[in-house]
């Protein structure tokens, strides 16, 4: 496995060889050389970004060098997509570049790493990032968080998103909800109401909070439903150990009753929010 470097401040801390200040390993190649990565996280380019980006290049030109490695008769893109797009726009002939070896595999974790550090994917670009992370370098959430600078929980909340179904999953990469509402939606168990929350949010264009809202209404419709053959107090009791093991866990929790006897539910969104879930009630004993 690559050793893992310090991320956050610049390219130079992921690669400490490569002395971009002084410029000794940067050279100018024509553009036609240059071919993009298969193992770009990023799905969807934004055009417009790209056209400012290609105006700004016309104005001042590419003022950071594209990291690359040897691929055949060409270079292959690691590091600066974006500007290789842009480039091509303002009419550039010729790019300055930086050549370094690469295996696939550091090809595949700098990409996820630089463009997670600039905060340009999308909810599940990012997700799918943040996966391809855990799943093929093993990182853990506390890992990946520290990596990037943000909390274990906000990892977490975006490893949910692929839990979304198909239909959700298009409409929130097109834009047509949040990230806000897409987790107001994961916050109901039943897949049918989710179904239903998503189509009243486009219906109505509800906001986050509204979606939040009836999303909490359709939650307690179902849980009501489910234990509608039971007395009020005991309802309540259950709903507050519900409660209580949410808040001790960190994740949801729902207790299923029939008769005497029943079971206990406990949610998880990736092995490793199962480990950490594992560590904490085997703490308690």
């Amino acid at each position: 496995m690559v050793k893992r470097k310090a991320l956050g401040k610049g390219l130079e801390n992921l690669f400490p060889d490569i002395d971009l200040g002084e410029g000794k390993h940067i050279q100018s190649v024509k553009i036609e050389e240059i071919v993009p990565s298969p193992f770009q996280p990023r799905d969807l380019f934004d055009e417009t970004k790209i056209e400012e980006l290609a105006k700004s290049i016309k104005e001042k030109g590419i003022l950071a060098p594209l990291v690359v490695r040897p691929k055949g008769e060409h270079y292959e893109i690691v590091v600066g997509e974006r500007r290789w797009r842009a480039a091509q726009k303002a009419g550039i002939y010729e790019v300055p570049i930086i050549i370094k070896e690469f295996t696939d595999q550091e090809v595949i974790e700098v990409g996820l790493v630089e463009n997670l550090q600039r905060e340009n994917l999308s909810p599940l670009e990012e997700a799918n990032a943040y996966q391809k992370l855990t799943e093929e370098f093993g990182f853990t959430q506390d890992e990946i968080a520290k990596k990037i600078g943000k909390d274990r929980s906000s990892i977490a909340n975006s490893l949910r998103l692929l839990k979304l179904s198909n239909k959700a999953k298009r409409y929130l990469s097109e834009g047509v909800i949040t990230a806000g509402h897409a987790r107001a939606i994961l916050s109901i168990d039943d897949p049918l109401k989710q179904d239903e929350l998503l189509k009243r949010i486009i219906k109505g264009n509800l906001s986050v909070r509204a979606a939040e809202k009836l999303a909490k209404k359709l939650q307690k419709e179902k849980t009501h439903t489910s234990k509608k053959n039971l007395d009020k107090t005991l309802i309540a009791q259950i709903e507050k150990i519900e409660n209580d093991f949410k808040n001790i866990l960190g994740t949801k929790v729902n207790i299923h009753m029939s008769g005497k006897k029943g079971k206990i539910e406990i949610h998880f969104f990736s092995i490793d929010d199962l480990n950490r879930i594992i560590d904490i009630i085997k703490s308690s004993f």
